[in-house]
């Protein structure tokens, strides 16, 4: 059974190439990853936040948030 993980970013720089080393390393035969553009997708920031998500970009795995970097605050993008 493959791991399920969320990457929420907000499209800026910092985010881009975090998305792009985290797409890039991660193993797609075990991590099933769900890429989230909390700027486009504002539908989804209180999924994020209940996550446990407080800055973006952040990988959440088994319900573990990691932040990576910092792009922007969450409540940034409301």
């Amino acid at each position: 059974m493959k791991t399920s993980a969320k990457f929420y970013h907000a499209g800026c720089p910092v985010c881009l190439e975090a998305e792009t080393a985290v797409t890039r390393y991660l193993d797609t035969a075990k991590v099933d990853l769900e890429v989230v553009h909390l700027g486009s997708a504002k539908n989804r920031l209180p999924e994020a936040e209940r996550a446990g998500v407080r800055s973006v970009p952040a990988l959440v795995v088994e319900g573990k948030v990691l932040h990576l970097n910092f792009g922007a605050a969450l409540a940034d993008l409301k």
